[in-house]
């Protein structure tokens, strides 16, 4: 699963972080690249009751800062799901930050130690402390796309990987991090 634990970052006071962020309607409002698929996306996104149920059984208030920057494809076949799923979800908040303007933020969070890939969603509890973090694609997809998505020509990959997306619909995505709330509340689980 594409969901880490980092020592180095869990318990860290992210509320200036969350203060800076915005909500989804604000920061669409601020986009200039790739605005309609960002809205088509938006609109068209739709959770799982049941994950919502899940993650509304696990005690307390869970706040996603997301990084993310709107030129992002990932980001529109993530975000979105994220975005309906915090709406939906009455004990979790999310907000977005643009990855560029916050570079040390990032760098706390890099894909294998290295890489600047967004979206990533930063699990806050309700005093603001790092739990966790998400991204920047699901489990499945990411290793698939550092795997044999690899052996594949760049336009090819990238087309494959829109097809996982499109057949997907941010389900993945909004299970893996319904589950990473059940891991740092402590394993509640409701089926």
């Amino acid at each position: 699963m594409t969901t880490h634990f980092d020592p180095a970052t869990r318990g860290t006071d992210r509320l200036s972080d969350w203060d800076a962020a915005a909500p989804f309607e604000p920061w669409l409002a601020s986009a200039e690249d790739l605005v309609e698929l960002w809205t088509s996306a938006y609109a068209r996104a739709r959770v799982d009751p049941a994950l919502v149920a899940r993650a509304e059984a696990v005690p307390g208030e869970w706040r996603l800062l997301v990084l993310t920057e709107d030129w992002c494809l990932d980001a529109t076949a993530t975000v979105p799901a994220l975005v309906r799923f915090a709406e939906a979800a009455g004990n979790v908040d999310l907000r977005l930050l643009d990855r560029d303007d916050h570079l040390d933020l990032m760098d706390e969070h890099l894909t294998d130690g290295r890489a600047r890939s967004i979206p990533i969603a930063i699990l806050l509890d309700g005093t603001g402390a790092e739990r966790g973090w998400w991204g920047p694609r699901p489990a499945d997809l990411q290793a698939w796309f550092t795997g044999d998505g690899q052996t594949l020509e760049k336009e090819d990959r990238y087309r494959e990987l829109r097809k996982w997306y499109a057949r997907d619909r941010g389900a993945s995505t909004v299970r893996e991090v319904v589950e990473l709330i059940e891991r740092a509340g402590g394993g509640h689980h409701v089926a």
